[in-house]
C-alpha cells in the first residue's frame, strides 16, 4: 500500500500564510515567503501545497531546486525553474521584454541564439544586479493576467549568484503580481544569511516548520493507514512519538518498514501489532534502506549506490558513464529501482532522477561501510575521468567531489580550481570564488601559490578586494628564475604571471576608487617587472597608472559628459604637467596594446585619452573615441563597443544639440542587454530633452528609470535622473517642484558627487534667471565655479562657458578681453554654450557702438539656439533689455517673441517683465484674452490682438470698412484703428498687402 500520507498535517498557519501571499500576489502585491526547516520536516509538501493551489487559481508556477551533489552551478534553480515553464509553453513574445531578452538568455536557453546575433562573438558579461531587474521585469510580464509563483526548494544548496539575484527579488517585489516561496534547511550560509536579513527587515516572510506534537503524528499516522485516529495501534503511536521526533517524512518511514517487516498488519478490518515493534531512528531506518536495498538484484543495488554517491538527484548520463551500461540494461535497473519506491522521476528535467527524499539517499549510503563508500566514490570518479577526459564544468566539479570522498585532497582541489577559472570566465564571479576557496583549503603546500593566485582575481571580480588585498600578501615571493635577470624577454612565467595579477588587482582597485590600494599593487608590479618590463605589460599598467593620476582628487567622470581632467583652459592647476605626461605614455601605451594582441587595455587606454583630449577640443577627444570603437568591433568587444558610442553620442549632443547618436547607442545597449548602460543612456536622453524643451519626454523617460535604477542600486544613473527631474521642473519655472527634486537629490547623496555644477548652474540658475532673480543665478553660477575650482574637473553645460559669460556681460561686468579669453575654450564650440556667447558678443557689440554687427550676431546666435527654445528666449530676453538701452537691433520684437513664449509656457515673471519692458520702450503690449490661442504665433509674437486678428482674418474677401464694422458689430472708426495697427506690426506697406497677407495666413479661421 501506499505510505505517504494524502494529506498535510499540523501546517494550518502556513497553509493559510501561503494561502494569502497567493490572493496577493493575484492583487499585484507580490511578497517573499521562505519555509525553514531540518530535512524531512515537511517543507517540500508545503512547497507543493501552494503549487497546487495556484495551479488551480490559473496562475504559472515556475519551479527549480538547489544542487543536492555538492557541484556550483550559476543560476541553475533559476534556469530549472525558468525551463519548467517555458520547456511546455515557449517563452513569452512580449515586446517590452525586449531590452532584457540578453540578459536573460543566460537563464532562458531559447534566447542564447539571438543574444549572441545581437552581441557579436561576445557575450555582455551583465552583473548578477541587472540579470536579477531583467528577471523581475520576465516574472512581472508571465503573472500580468493573474499573478504567477517562483517555487525554489533547496535554497541551502544554492550558488552564490542565485543568492544574489534572490536578495534583489525579495526587496523589489512590492507593487508586482509575484509570489516567491523558498525552501532552506537551517545550515549556516549565504542563503540562510539571506533570510534572516530579510526577516529583519520585514522583506519576508518566513515560516520555521516545528516538528508535529502527538495529535498530529496521530492524525498522520492515521492518514498514511488510510483509517481513523483511534484505530492506530498505541504501540505505534508510542514508537512513531518516540522515535519520528515529529518529523512527517521519518513517520512515512517508520511506518513503511513496519509494513514491510510484517510488524504491522491489518487483520478483520482493523491494524494490529505483530510482534515488537523494533524500529530505532536514525539508525534503524539507514539499516531499513539497507535491508530494502540488499532485496534487490545484486546490478540494481549496486546502481543505487553510485547513484547515491552522486547525491539525492543524479542525472542518468553520469551513471551511464559510470557504470557502462547500454541504454536497455540501464533502463531497466532505474524502472526496478524506482518500482521498490527508492527512486522517482524528477519532474524538473527529464533526464534526472531523485531519491525519494534527501534523507534517503543519504540512508542508502550510510549503510556502507566507510572504506567501501570512498571505494565506491573513487572508482565513479576514475570511471568519469576515463569516459569524459575534457569534462563539462557541472561533471568536473563532481569529479573533484568524489576524488574528495575518496580520500584524494590533491586531486579534488585540482578539479575545483580548473571548475573554478571555467565559471570565472564565464563571468559567474561569485561561484568562482566558492570553487577556488575550496580548492585553497585543500591544495597542499606546493600547489597553494597557483590555486591563490587563480582565486585573487576572482575576489576582485566578485567585489571582495578586502580579502584579495590580505591573501595577496601571503603569496610568496617569485624565486628567481634561470637568466631573467637581465631583460624582459628572459623573464619567466611565474614572474609574468604575477605582475599581470598585480596589474588585475590594481585596476579592481582604480574602479573602486581606492588610491593607496591600487597604488600599492602597481608598485608592487612594477618591482616584479624591473626596469625593463614587458612591452604588454608596461601598456597595462600605463593604463592603469594614468586613470590612477586622476584618484587623488576624485573625480569620476560625468554623466554630462564633463571629463576627469587639469581644470578649464587659461587655469594653472597643479596636476596639468602631471596629466599632459599621462597623456603621452597612454598614447604610447594604445599603440603598444593594439600591436600585442591586448585589445582591452587599448580600449581602456583609447578611453582615457578621450577624456584627456578634451583639454583641446572636441575632434581630438573623438578620433580618440572613434579609434576605440574601431578595436572594440574589430574584437568583438561589444561592452567598450557601447561604451565608444555613449561617450560619442555625449560629445555629439554638445556639439549640434542633435541626440540621434545617443538614441542609437541606446539601441545597442539594450539589444547587448547591457542594462547599466542603458540606464546611463536613459539619463543622458533625459537631459538632452530638458535642454531642448521636449518635457513631456523627459518626464516620460524620468518616470520609467528612475525606480528601475534605484533597484539596480545604479548610483550614478538614479542621481543623475533626480537631477534631470529638477532641472526639468527649474526649466518649467516650477520652482517648489525643482526643490522638492533637489531634495531626493541630496538624499541620495548628490551634493557629495559631481553633479554639483550642473546642479548649481544648469539646474538652480536657470530657475533663478525664470523667478527674475538675476542676482540669485549670479550666486548659483559663481557657486558652480568655486566648485569647480576646487576639484579637478570640467562640466562643459554648466554654465561656466556660456550662460556666465552672457550674464556677466549683460550685467556690466565683462568686457571684451574678458569675452575673448573665455571663448579661447574648446567648449565654447559646443552648442549649448556657443548660443549664450552669441548673444554676449551681440550686446558687447551695441554696447561699442556698432548696431549694425550686433543685430547680425543676434541672427546668428538665434539660428544656434535653435534647438534649444528655453534658452533661446531667455537670451533674447537679456539681450532686448541691453538693445533698448543702449539703442541697437529690434528689441520690441525680441520682447514680444519672448513674452510670447514664456506666456504659452506658463513662466509669468519672465512673460511680466518683458512686458514691462515693452511698455518702457512705448510699445503696445498684447492683452492675453480667452481663445488668443487662435492667432498664429508668427502673428502673435508680432504683437498681434485676438480682435485685430479677427479684422485680419475678414481681410481676404477684401472688404470695406462698413461692412467689416457691420460683420464685427464695432464702429467704423474702430476698424481703420485696427487696419493701422496691424500695417503697423505686420510691417505691410498698404491695406493691398495686408489682404494678401490674410489670405495666406487666415485661411479658413
Amino acid at each position: 500500500m501506499r505510505t505517504t500520507s494524502s494529506i498535510t498535517v499540523g501546517r494550518a498557519a502556513e497553509l493559510g500564510r501561503l494561502g494569502s501571499a497567493l490572493a496577493a500576489a493575484r492583487q499585484r502585491s507580490g511578497r517573499a515567503v521562505f519555509l525553514l526547516g531540518e530535512a524531512g520536516i515537511g517543507k517540500s509538501r508545503l512547497a507543493g501545497e501552494c503549487a497546487y493551489q495556484a495551479y488551480g487559481l490559473g496562475l504559472p508556477v515556475l519551479r527549480g531546486r538547489g544542487s543536492s551533489t555538492g557541484t556550483v552551478t550559476p543560476f541553475r534553480p533559476l534556469i530549472e525553474a525558468l525551463s519548467s515553464r517555458f520547456r511546455a509553453a515557449g517563452p513569452p513574445t512580449d515586446p517590452e521584454l525586449d531590452p532584457y531578452r540578453p540578459a536573460l538568455a543566460r537563464l532562458v536557453p531559447e534566447w542564447r541564439g539571438a543574444a549572441a546575433s545581437a552581441a557579436g562573438a561576445g557575450a555582455y558579461p551583465e552583473t548578477v544586479v541587472e540579470l536579477a531587474e531583467a528577471l523581475l521585469r520576465l516574472l512581472a510580464v508571465l503573472g500580468r493576467d493573474a499573478g504567477c509563483v517562483l517555487l525554489l526548494e533547496d535554497l541551502h544548496d544554492t550558488d552564490a549568484e542565485t543568492v544574489a539575484v534572490l536578495e534583489y527579488l525579495v526587496d523589489n517585489l512590492a507593487g508586482l503580481p509575484v509570489l516567491l516561496v523558498g525552501t532552506l534547511r537551517a545550515e549556516r550560509g549565504p542563503a540562510l544569511d539571506l533570510v534572516r536579513a530579510a526577516e529583519r527587515r520585514r522583506a519576508a516572510a518566513v515560516s520555521e516548520l516545528r516538528p508535529l506534537p502527538p495529535a498530529d503524528v496521530r492524525a498522520m499516522a492515521a492518514a498514511v493507514l488510510e483509517s481513523d485516529a483511534a484505530d492506530v495501534p498505541a504501540a505505534v503511536l508510542e514508537t512513531l512519538a518516540d522515535r519520528a521526533d515529529g518529523s512527517p517524512y521519518l513517520i512515512e518511514e517508520l511506518l513503511a518498514d513496519m509494513l514491510a517487516g510484517g510488524a504491522l498488519h491489518r487483520a478483520g478490518g482493523r491494524w494490529e501489532v505483530a510482534g515488537g515493534l523494533r524500529t530505532g531512528v536514525p539508525s534503524t531506518i539507514v539499516r531499513s534502506w539497507g535491508r530494502r536495498i540488499d532485496q534487490l538484484d545484486p546490478p540494481v543495488r549496486d546502481l543505487l549506490l553510485t547513484a547515491a554517491t552522486l547525491g539525492s538527484r543524479f542525472s542518468v548520463a553520469t551513471v551511464q558513464l559510470i557504470t557502462g551500461y547500454d541504454d536497455r540494461t540501464l533502463f531497466s535497473h532505474l524502472r526496478s529501482a524506482s518500482e521498490a519506491n527508492v527512486i522517482v522521476p524528477d519532474g524538473a528535467a527529464p533526464d534526472r532522477y531523485a531519491f525519494r527524499h534527501t534523507l534517503t539517499a543519504a540512508a542508502v549510503t550510510a549503510a556502507l561501510a566507510p572504506a567501501e563508500r570512498a571505494a565506491v566514490a573513487r572508482r565513479a570518479a576514475r570511471a568519469i575521468l576515463r569516459a569524459d577526459p575534457e569534462l563539462a564544468d557541472e561533471r568536473r566539479q563532481l569529479v573533484a567531489s568524489l576524488l574528495l570522498a575518496g580520500g584524494d585532497r590533491t586531486g579534488a582541489a585540482v578539479h575545483f580550481a580548473e571548475a573554478g577559472r571555467r565559471v570565472l570566465e564565464a563571468g559567474a564571479a561569485g561561484s568562482a570564488v566558492v570553487l577556488l576557496e575550496r580548492a585553497h583549503e585543500l591544495a597542499g603546500d606546493a600547489e597553494r601559490a597557483a590555486v591563490t593566485e587563480q582565486l585573487l582575481p576572482a575576489l576582485a571580480e566578485a567585489g571582495q578586494l578586502d580579502r584579495a588585498f590580505e591573501l595577496v600578501r601571503t603569496l610568496p615571493p617569485v624565486r628567481p628564475e634561470p637568466a631573467a635577470a637581465c631583460a624582459a624577454a628572459v623573464r619567466g612565467p611565474a614572474t609574468d604571471r604575477r605582475v599581470d595579477l598585480h596589474t588585475r588587482l590594481a585596476w579592481a582597485a582604480v574602479m573602486a576608487e581606492r588610491a593607496a590600494e591600487a597604488a600599492a599593487q602597481v608598485a608592487a608590479a612594477r618591482a616584479l617587472s624591473g626596469a625593463h618590463p614587458r612591452p604588454e605589460q608596461d601598456a597595462a599598467l600605463v593604463v592603469v597608472e594614468g586613470h590612477l593620476a586622476l584618484l587623488p582628487d576624485h573625480a569620476p567622470t560625468a554623466p554630462e559628459g564633463g571629463a576627469t581632467a587639469a581644470g578649464a583652459p587659461g587655469d594653472e592647476h597643479p596636476g596639468r604637467a602631471r596629466l599632459a605626461r599621462t597623456e603621452a605614455l597612454a598614447r604610447r601605451a594604445a599603440e603598444v596594446a593594439e600591436r600585442s594582441g591586448l585589445p582591452v587595455v587599448a580600449c581602456q587606454a583609447w578611453q582615457l585619452l578621450a577624456l584627456l583630449a578634451r583639454e583641446r577640443g572636441f575632434d581630438d577627444a573623438d578620433a580618440c573615441l572613434e579609434r576605440m570603437l574601431a578595436v572594440a568591433e574589430a574584437h568583438a568587444l561589444p561592452v567598450w563597443r557601447v561604451e565608444a558610442l555613449l561617450r560619442l553620442g555625449a560629445n555629439a549632443f554638445m556639439r549640434t544639440g542633435d541626440g540621434a547618436r545617443l538614441e542609437r547607442a541606446r539601441q545597442a545597449a539594450a539589444g547587448l542587454g547591457a542594462i547599466v548602460l542603458t540606464q546611463t543612456l536613459d539619463g543622458l536622453l533625459a537631459m538632452n530633452a530638458v535642454l531642448r524643451g521636449e518635457w513631456r519626454t523627459a518626464r516620460e523617460i524620468v518616470d520609467r528609470c528612475l525606480d528601475a535604477t534605484a533597484r539596480l542600486n545604479n548610483v550614478p544613473a538614479h542621481r543623475y535622473l533626480l537631477l534631470g527631474s529638477a532641472t526639468l521642473a527649474a526649466h518649467r519655472g516650477r520652482g517648489r517642484e525643482m526643490e522638492r527634486e533637489l531634495v531626493r537629490f541630496r538624499q541620495a547623496g548628490g551634493e557629495e558627487s559631481f553633479l554639483m555644477p550642473l546642479r548649481h548652474g544648469l539646474c538652480r540658475a536657470i530657475g533663478a534667471l525664470l523667478a527674475e532673480d538675476r542676482a540669485g543665478a549670479r550666486a548659483e553660477l559663481a557657486a558652480g565655479l568655486a566648485w569647480e575650482q576646487e576639484h579637478p574637473n570640467v562640466f562643459y553645460l554648466a554654465g561656466r562657458h556660456g550662460l556666465h559669460p552672457l550674464l556677466e556681460v549683460a550685467e556690466g561686468h565683462w568686457q571684451r578681453p574678458d569675452l575673448t579669453r573665455a571663448m579661447a575654450a574648446p567648449a565654447t564650440e559646443l552648442a549649448w554654450n556657443r548660443q549664450f556667447l552669441g548673444f554676449a558678443e551681440a550686446v558687447l557689440l551695441g554696447r561699442e557702438g556698432r548696431p549694425r554687427d550686433a543685430a547680425r550676431a543676434v541672427d546668428e546666435a538665434r539660428a544656434a539656439a535653435a534647438p534649444f527654445p528655453l534658452a533661446h528666449h531667455l537670451a533674447l530676453r537679456l539681450t532686448a533689455e541691453a538693445a533698448l538701452a543702449d539703442g541697437w537691433g529690434d528689441p520690441v520684437g525680441w520682447l514680444r517673441t519672448a513674452e510670447e513664449y514664456f506666456h504659452e509656457a506658463g513662466v509669468q515673471p519672465v512673460a511680466a517683465a518683458c512686458r514691462a519692458l515693452l511698455r518702457r520702450a512705448g510699445a503696445s503690449v498684447a492683452q492675453h484674452r480667452g481663445g488668443r490661442d487662435a492667432v498664429p504665433a508668427g502673428l502673435r509674437s508680432c504683437g498681434v490682438t485676438l480682435r485685430e486678428y479677427e479684422v485680419l482674418a475678414l481681410l481676404t474677401d477684401r472688404p470695406g470698412n462698413q461692412q467689416l464694422a457691420r460683420t464685427l458689430s464695432i464702429s467704423p472708426r474702430t476698424v481703420e484703428k485696427h487696419v493701422a495697427n496691424l500695417l503697423a506690426k505686420t510691417g505691410r506697406p498698404d491695406r493691398a498687402a495686408l489682404c494678401d497677407l490674410a489670405a495666406e495666413v487666415c485661411a479658413g479661421p
